[in-house]
């Protein structure tokens, strides 16, 4: 979804600027009138790659089926994809993942 405005001639530096923000992946929140947080949001690629590859290991494709089917307690499956158990990432020992993360 997206919005369309006009923006003043003299309100397009600072539109500008906020839009630089953005791409380097500086988000802001105007939660409030009078302040603006500005917090950048990072991820690490290898998070990516552990999403990509999770259930191309055998034993992880398993827990995915017990959490779908609700016979599973202390897996989970947050809203980004990613297998957890208690509360941590199951990474796959596949495409040299687990060789990575362990050095």
């Amino acid at each position: 979804m997206g919005s369309l405005a006009i923006i003043p001639i003299d309100e397009r530096p600072i539109a500008s600027y906020i839009q630089a923000l953005a791409n380097q992946f500086v988000s802001l929140d105007v939660s409030e009138p009078s302040r603006v947080l500005a917090y950048v949001v990072s991820q690490s690629s290898l998070y990516d790659r552990i999403r990509e590859h999770q259930y191309d290991n055998p034993h992880l494709l398993v827990l995915k089926d017990m959490v779908l089917y609700g016979d599973a307690n202390a897996v989970s499956i947050r809203d980004d994809g990613v297998l957890r158990m208690h509360g941590q990432i199951c990474e796959p020992n596949v495409d040299g993942l687990r060789a990575l993360i362990l050095v």
